[in-house]
Parts: structure tokens; C-alpha cells; sequence
């Protein structure tokens, strides 16, 4: 199943794109309701973030931490925990998470594509059971989705950001539309994007880091860094360290 997802990875020319001075950050790929190797990265990069000593360190979480994986709300409860311990912690919205939120306001066809790409185990792990899930038509099951999803969750997915940037990096879900400046990326593109992003070959603005597109490994392209290792499939949950010049892996 896994494969049909993948492209090839190939390291990137050297290059040295640095972060802003003075910090260090971890960015997170799709967590697709991993609870389980969330706590694990989460557990590597505490252990790393110590070892390298002081700094003002941040976790960017590049989007889709709901569908496919078995505890989406678990995942989202541990990181609402997580944002309200660590402040400086970033989020950004995903394709999955525009869905299931269209869906949450009652949108029919938002509904249908959510039910189509892992969002039967997220509302499993809002406590539907399977039972219910199998007997309800998409009217009934519209009308079952507020009372399942804790008002909470759905602000705290809401708010999540569209773009961070960091020295010579630009953080996003699924990339940009090249050769339109960052400042005028439509929202689409930024959740959605796929080929025409990752078949450029020329620089961006920035070194843009990336989920969305599942590879093997850490993606490491002359332009770009993809971090979704397809942990519900794999169960290889990864994170991309920066600090300065350097960057590294950390991986489940």
C-alpha cells in the first residue's frame, strides 16, 4: 500500500541554508494519528534538544496529525497539551485537517472525501465505533460529527498556520507553487501541492521543508527537505533539526 505513495529519495547538492540566530528547531512530519510514535519523536527530540545544550528551541509541526493512523484524537489531545506547555510550538494546517474541519461545519462533499482518506479511524478514535460508523449514511453522520469532536480540538486545528519562516527557511504542509513569491502562496497550493512542486528544479526563496509526500527517508532535494516518512504505514515518524548551518534526522 505504502509503495504506490513513495518517490525515490536522493540527497541534494551541498548547501548551507541557515535558521534565524540563536534558535533551534525541530520540524515534525505527518503524524496521521500516531499517538504512539508521536510520544516516541517526542521523547528523541527532548533527549537530543538537551544534549546540544542551550538554545531557544521550537517544534514546527508541518500538518495532517488526523486520518489513517489509529488514535487521531489522542494525537490532537497530546498536542493541545503540548501547545499550551510550549508556547513557542508552531502548527501548520494540513490537507487533512482542512477536511475534516469542512466536514465539521456540515459540508456534504468534505464529509464524503474525509470518509475516503482515513477519517473512519479518526472518528473511531472519537469514540464512533465501527458498528455505527458502517450503519450511518453521510446525513446521520454529519449530524453525529460535533458531538464527537470536542469543541477544543476543532479551535485548536483551526488556528493552525499557513507558513513559517526562518532565516533562509519557509516551512509548509505540502509546498508552494513556484515562482510566486511567498507572500502571494494561496492556501491550496500550500496544503495541497504536488507535482509541479516537486518536479521544480530551480531554487526557491527559501529552502522550503515540507510533509505531505511520503518518501522513505528524509527528502533532501537542491530546494527543498520532505519530512513525511508515512508513519501510519511505516511507523517511521520523523523530525528535521536545525540549527545555524547544521541540520539532522531524528526518526522512530
Amino acid at each position: 500500500m505504502l509503495s504506490k505513495f513513495l518517490r525515490p529519495s536522493r540527497p541534494a547538492p551541498a548547501a548551507s541554508p541557515s535558521v534565524a540566530s540563536g534558535e533551534r528547531l525541530y520540524a515534525i512530519g505527518d503524524v496521521h494519528g500516531c499517538r504512539d510514535e508521536l510520544e516516541r519523536l517526542l521523547a528523541l527530540v527532548d533527549a537530543d534538544d538537551a544534549a546540544r545544550g542551550g538554545a531557544q528551541t521550537s517544534l514546527i509541526f508541518l500538518g495532517d496529525l488526523v486520518d489513517r493512523g489509529p488514535d487521531s484524537a489522542g494525537a490532537v489531545a497530546r498536542l493541545l497539551d503540548l501547545a499550551r506547555e510550549r508556547p513557542s510550538t508552531r502548527f501548520l494546517k494540513g490537507n487533512h485537517e482542512e477536511v475534516f474541519l469542512l466536514a465539521l461545519a456540515g459540508d456534504r462533499e468534505a464529509l464524503r472525501l474525509f470518509c475516503r482518506v482515513g477519517g473512519r479511524e479518526t472518528l473511531m478514535s472519537y469514540g464512533l465505533s465501527r458498528q455505527d460508523y458502517d450503519a450511518l449514511d453521510y446525513d446521520a453522520l454529519a449530524e453525529r460529527l460535533p458531538a464527537l469532536v470536542p469543541v477544543a480540538h476543532r479551535d485548536f486545528l483551526d488556528g493552525f498556520e499557513d507558513l513559517v519562516i526562518s532565516g533562509d527557511y519557509a516551512f509548509v504542509h505540502a509546498g508552494i507553487r513556484p515562482e510566486v513569491p511567498l507572500d502571494e502562496q494561496v492556501a491550496a497550493d500550500l496544503r495541497w501541492i504536488r507535482g509541479s512542486f516537486l518536479d521544480y528544479r530551480r531554487p526557491h526563496p527559501k529552502m522550503i521543508v515540507h510533509g505531505h509526500t511520503i518518501t522513505d527517508g528524509i527528502d533532501r532535494r537542491a530546494n527543498r527537505i520532505g519530512v513525511d516518512t508515512g508513519a501510519y504505514a511505516s511507523g517511521k515518524l520523523s523530525a528535521l533539526g536545525l540549527e545555524g548551518g547544521e541540520s539532522w534526522t531524528l526518526q522512530t
